[in-house]
């Protein structure tokens, strides 16, 4: 795979970085390309009131190391929305961003929803740009749209982080169910949940932006799920009389578990909070959910650690299959389902095994020996 960044021995700096202008939207917009193979660059679209070019740089180096972990030919990307104020009219900003991002989707850039973004957002925004994945030259044939397809793997991230916590909990040698905890109930949080507690183990706290829900005896998922909002806030109001809430952003490290599982914003484990880590597992199913120098802290003192760009790969998978050619043409869409869920559980199944051989082996960064066997600088 031969990958173009702006500095090709060191990788130090993004290929471009550009700021977008979006008129009437009292808005900031940029487009952060870290590299591209053949091409090819992806990443998602991130609207929060702090994003900026920074924080999308990291992300788009993220995302190179995410798609080449998983052999995908297609260069790290990431694109941020910034409003200046509550978002009065959603619809006029996302098609404003489609015009403007335009030629970067037609030039290679593929670029989907990320955290504050969602799949809708990601109908309009391609509508206005006139992009459809499906005409790209190589680009896997569908028998549906794209956003029709989507709509049946909404959950591909959880389910890839949560295929991730199955390996390890099976690696452990332990048969009994194991109690998790989430922080985090978004998207993938919820993905997350759903998947784990179908193969028997115990959703026992789940974190969101107001605090954190508890139940030792495990929560019910489906109906917490049915009383959390789009954005993964939970209706206190809608639960049983048995759980518990507290408040505090960071409760759910005071709770028992042997499964935690980061599916919220950045850093959500640092350096001053290693000790009070209670589970043994502990899986970054958000990006950079734990500051560098905490996870090798936390791989210090024993824990099983699976990396952000490891587990959290499975919508980023999914489209850079179609993208790049590589899932097979002619399938409806439950064998194209099946078939990309195979796939990328097979993906992140492997390199969980060699992330724990080389741990074992004593490697402080083992997903660096990764990708340098790809090439490629962490």
């Amino acid at each position: 795979m031969s990958l173009l960044h702006a500095d090709a021995t060191h990788a130090s700096s993004p290929l471009f970085s550009t700021t977008l202008s979006l008129p009437d939207c009292d808005a900031t917009g940029w487009v952060v390309v870290d590299s591209m193979v053949d091409g090819l660059a992806m990443g998602g679209t991130r609207m929060t009131p702090t994003v900026d070019a920074t924080e999308l740089a990291a992300l788009a180096r993220a995302m190179t190391h995410k798609l080449a972990l998983v052999d995908l030919p297609i260069g790290g990307a990431k694109a941020g929305i910034r409003p200046n104020g509550p978002v009065r009219d959603r619809e006029r900003l996302m098609r404003t961003f489609g015009r403007v991002t335009r030629p970067l989707l037609h030039g290679g850039v593929y670029l989907g929803c990320d955290q504050g973004t969602t799949h809708p957002d990601r109908d309009m925004f391609f509508a206005a740009a006139g992009y459809d994945i499906a005409t790209r030259p190589g680009a896997t044939r569908l028998d549906v749209d794209w956003a029709e397809f989507w709509r049946t793997m909404v959950d591909i991230t959880g389910f890839g982080v949560a295929t991730a916590a199955l390996g390890a909990i099976r690696a452990s040698g332990v048969k009994t169910p194991q109690r998790v905890v989430l922080q985090g109930f978004g998207t993938v949080g919820r993905g997350v949940a759903q998947h784990l507690a179908a193969h028997g183990h115990q959703i026992v706290a789940v974190a969101d932006i107001l605090g954190t829900v508890e139940d030792p005896a495990g929560l019910p998922v489906d109906k917490l799920i049915a009383c959390t909002s789009t954005d993964g806030t939970i209706d206190r109001s809608g639960l049983p009389s048995s759980v518990r809430v507290h408040d505090g952003d960071r409760a759910w490290l005071k709770v028992d578990a042997d499964v935690l599982v980061l599916a919220a914003g950045a850093d959500a484990i640092d350096e001053s909070v290693v000790s009070s880590v209670r589970a043994k597992i502990v899986v970054e199913g958000g990006n950079m959910s734990c500051t560098k120098p905490a996870r090798r802290m936390l791989g210090e003192a024993g824990l099983t650690v699976l990396p952000d760009v490891v587990v959290n790969v499975g919508g980023a998978a999914v489209t850079g299959c179609i993208i790049a050619g590589v899932a097979p043409n002619g399938l409806n869409v439950p064998q194209m389902s099946a078939w990309l869920r195979e796939w990328i559980a097979g993906k992140i199944n492997k390199n969980c095994e060699l992330i724990a051989e080389l741990s074992a082996s004593g490697s402080a960064e083992p997903v660096a020996e990764l990708l340098a066997q790809r090439n490629i600088a962490w």
